[in-house]
């Protein structure tokens, strides 16, 4: 592993570790700021003791990490473009991520303290955005130059919808609750507070099977959380990686000659795929293909351009470079980073071949297919940064849970929260995140459980409490515009003092 830093004086060195470790110290943060969405339902409903409703949260972040893949770590990563990551300094690497990460730690810090459940995920969106746009302003370049634009705006349409979703689908369970499981004297059992419960039976826990569907539920918030939280710690990593020492990061050092083999036949797949069906490459793209004569293929510069008309040079290009590779160590740095950003290039390109209507399902599986081999050494983490960031997130959950634990179980709704509230906002919240995991799509777990507690509020009828919806809602919108100017004020004062 540590032949992958080779290169790094001693003081880039130590700085990148210092970097490594406020990502670790971030996304313990995001444990003990988030832990409250997966336990406050449960702890509140006294489902489960506090404690262990913890212990359990902290194992399923720490599997949901694991097991989480990283296609969201890489919606992270890829907010950046390529050529912004490589063609810096070490010390402006090392400037932006310094900035981004204070920014997002002041931010979740101070949200955390007075007990505002703020979005972890909009905390870190925003200050890598706040890093784009001060890049951009600094160098005189466009905003398109400086971030991702179609990246950033797919974000946005998760970020936004996903919260919107929550409150409409959970509401709806508890209409479909309300309406079909309240017709016997048990059934309406589901529909108390624990206050009401405790007065009524004198017990103080939930009916049995109410209260393993709290627990099972709560579980399933753990695991979602970890799989796409715990991907933007990765993504958070593997960006400082990429930013700060390229050379061992930019691609995947440690790929074996099959993953090479992967990676090469890919490509060529692709490449007679587009020969084939040149009319397809030419509608996702919107223009004719250049094609150079024979004698300029063998020659084609080092800065080759990112343009869809370039799509055939850009495959023959990596098939030529990829020719007779068993390692990548046989790459100069430079053509790493140029397949690297080749790459992503014909993978934006199959993107926009995948969602033409004439194309096939079957063709559809297989340009997914090829487009996953051939990224499969580029979109990578390695174990030891899976195995950090999931100890970190799980370290976290274990303390500081309490403050926006007691904002969610008892200051959203104007009630208490019913056993049906509980388990319907829960259920509603590990679906949709570990459904938006899946997809590759950051969301925010904070807004989703939120929104899904206010949905069932406001159906059951009980009302929300004007103060904390209020505080909330501020929260929330502040939180991007907030993490965008603390990320670019940072990291403007660090490019003057370097």
């Amino acid at each position: 592993m540590l032949h992958l830093f080779t290169g790094l004086d001693l003081h880039t060195g130590l700085l990148l570790l210092l970097a490594l470790v406020f990502v670790l110290f971030y996304e313990a943060i995001n444990g003990f700021h988030d832990t409250a969405n997966a336990v406050a339902t449960v702890i509140y409903t006294r489902a489960m003791r506090s404690q262990l409703a913890v212990l359990m949260a902290a194992v399923f972040n720490f599997f949901g990490v694991l097991l989480g893949g990283l296609s969201v770590a890489y919606a992270i990563v890829h907010m950046l473009p390529t050529e912004l990551l490589l063609n810096m300094s070490s010390a402006h690497g090392l400037a932006m991520v310094f900035s981004m990460l204070l920014a997002a730690i002041i931010w979740n810090l101070g949200t955390w303290y007075v007990g505002l459940p703020a979005s972890s995920s909009h905390t870190l969106i925003g200050a890598i955005i706040g890093i784009g746009l001060t890049h951009a302003l600094m160098t005189d370049t466009s905003v398109v130059d400086a971030l991702n634009l179609p990246k950033v705006a797919g974000i946005f349409g998760s970020l936004i919808l996903s919260p919107i979703v929550g409150l409409v689908v959970a509401g709806g369970m508890i209409l479909l609750l309300r309406r079909y499981w309240s017709g016997t004297k048990k059934r309406r059992r589901t529909h108390l507070t624990p206050t009401q419960r405790t007065k009524k039976d004198g017990k103080k826990k939930p009916p049995f099977w109410t209260r393993i569907a709290l627990i099972l539920s709560a579980a399933g918030v753990a695991f979602s959380h970890g799989a796409n939280d715990g991907q933007k710690g990765i993504g958070l990593v593997m960006l400082v990686l990429i930013g700060v020492a390229p050379a061992g990061f930019v691609i995947n050092m440690n790929a074996s000659s099959y993953e090479i083999t992967r990676t090469r036949d890919a490509v060529n797949n692709l490449e007679i795929f587009y020969q084939h069906n040149a009319g397809l490459l030419k509608e996702a793209t919107g223009v004719n293909q250049l094609i150079p004569p024979p004698e300029e293929e063998a020659n084609q510069p080092s800065d080759f351009h990112c343009h869809p008309s370039n799509t055939i040079n850009a495959l023959n290009f990596v098939k030529d470079l990829l020719g007779n590779t068993e390692t990548y160590d046989s790459l100069t740095l430079e053509q790493r980073s140029q397949m690297r950003r080749i790459m992503l290039c014909i993978s934006d390109t199959v993107d926009k071949t995948v969602k033409l209507p004439q194309v096939t399902g079957d063709d559809q599986r297989l340009l997914k297919k090829l487009k996953t081999d051939m990224l499969s050494t580029i979109e990578y983490a390695p174990i030891w940064i899976i195995m950090a960031v999931a100890l970190a997130l799980g370290v976290g959950t274990m303390i500081g849970w309490k403050r926006v634990a007691t904002t969610i179980g008892e200051k959203i709704g104007k009630k208490g929260m019913t056993y049906a509230q509980g388990v319907s906002a829960q259920m509603t919240t590990a679906l949709s995140i570990g459904l938006a995991s899946y997809t590759g799509m950051p969301v925010s777990t904070t807004h989703v459980l939120s929104s899904s507690v206010a949905g069932t509020m406001i159906v059951d009828g009980g009302g929300l409490q004007r103060k904390t919806v209020t505080n909330i809602l501020m929260a929330w919108v502040l939180t991007l515009p907030a993490a965008i100017i603390l990320s670019g004020v940072l990291y403007w004062l660090s490019l003057k003092l370097i």
